[in-house]
Order: C-alpha cells, then structure tokens, then sequence
C-alpha cells in the first residue's frame, strides 16, 4: 500500500482492486457445492445446535436430581426430560433426512460406505469429511487436508536463534479437528494396530497427544486412501501370522 495518509471506503477499494487485478494470475475461481453438499452443511449444523441443546438440559437435570427433592419439583423435572426426548427425537430425524440426501446422489453414498469401512471412523465423522471436502474435490490430498483439519504438525524456526517445538497450527476447522481426536481414541481402543503402534511409542517415551496426532494423521490418510482406490478398508491385521 506504500505510504498512505488518511482514510476512506473509496480508496480502501480502489487499493484492493488494484491488487486483486495484479494477482489475478493465481486466482482460483470457486467452485459451489452442489445441492447435496449444501443440504448435508445445513442439516449438521442444525444437528450440531440441538444436540449441545439437549447437552445442555441433561446436565442442568443431572444436578437438579441430585439436590432437588422430586416430588416438590415435579414440573422443573418433567419439563427437561420431555425436552431432552424431544430433542432426541429431532436429533433422529435430523440423522434420518441427511442419509435420504446421501441416498440422492450415489458417489456421496459410495463415499460414505468407504470411509465408515475403516475402524474408528463414526457416520458423523464421515458425514463431516464429505460436506466439508466438497464430496473429496477440494482437497488434492490428505496432507492439505491435514492441514485445514488443524492436526498438520508445522516447524517454528528461523535460523539459529529460535528453535521452538514442531507443532500443529490453530487455524483450523475445530469440529473437524475433535472429531478426528475421538476417532482416534476409538481406534486406539477398537484395532489392535493402532493399539499395538500406540502403545509402543508410549512405552518409548514418546508424548501421547503427539502419538495421538499420528494416528489423527494416519486415519485421514487412510480415509484418502480407500476414496481415491473406491474400495473399502482392508484390515490387514486379521492376516498377519
């Protein structure tokens, strides 16, 4: 912008459009989602909102059982229990449209099929990943995605004067990033490969939230992997002698 001296909307835009122009060589135009794509972001959105909903009146009636005497509370009690059956069952229905939208279109429903083929991936994780990657278009692969997902580990150096951890980055899409983070316990309880691997480094010495990111790492590469082959996840492990 060089040296500027005040302010206004006008020359804030002229500014920006003339750097737009210049750097129109590197614009990628965007692409919009198709009408599945679109739908499946609304509905878990919407899902999302309801279930820290009936998050919320769970724990307020947890508490309330424990201190409250039932029978002078029997309105604040039923109140919140209808409330949280009521959503529960909106939760369902919620859950029930978005398998009819993958139903609609076939390479979003042999995605869904592959991703859940693998151990540890959940149908909200895997409904998560075809949303956000525009049904696996946006991202070339799994480390561009890794890095949006905010579990790509970045260095932090410059020369011989800072020499700080090699850590991931907090730009990045947060739900995703917890998602994957239960993914991978799951995992690290339910296959016994990345048990076994995780187990090893811990016995090692290794940081566990480190050894956790690795495996975040490793079920994204996987669910990369079966899209890009469109053939399900082979456990291995069953095989070995």
């Amino acid at each position: 912008m060089g040296m500027t001296r005040g302010k206004s909307d006008k020359a804030d835009a002229k500014k920006i459009a003339k750097y737009a122009y210049r750097m129109r060589d590197e614009i990628t135009p965007t692409k919009l989602s198709c009408k599945e794509e679109q739908s499946l972001k609304h509905l878990l959105s919407l899902r999302q909102r309801l279930v820290k909903q009936r998050a919320g009146f769970k724990a307020s009636l947890k508490e309330q059982k424990r201190v409250l005497v039932k029978k002078d509370n029997k309105t604040l009690l039923s109140t919140q229990q209808k409330m949280i059956s009521y959503l529960t069952k909106q939760i369902q229905e919620v859950e029930h449209e978005m398998m009819d939208v993958l139903k609609s279109n076939q390479s979003m429903l042999n995605n869904y099929k592959l991703i859940t083929s693998i151990k540890g991936i959940g149908s909200q994780t895997a409904l998560f990943m075809i949303a956000y990657t525009a049904n696996f278009t946006k991202f070339k692969n799994h480390r561009k995605f890794a890095s949006y997902s905010g579990i790509a580990p970045f260095q932090n150096q410059s020369g011989t004067s800072i020499r700080g951890k090699t850590k991931v980055s907090n730009l990045a899409n947060k739900k995703i990033k917890s998602l994957l983070d239960l993914c991978a316990k799951t995992s690290i309880q339910h296959n016994a490969e990345m048990r076994i691997y995780y187990e090893k480094r811990v016995a090692e010495g290794k940081n566990k939230m480190s050894t956790i990111n690795i495996i975040r790492n490793k079920l994204v590469s996987r669910i990369f992997a079966v899209v890009n082959r469109k053939e399900p996840y082979i456990d291995t492990m069953k095989y070995a002698a």
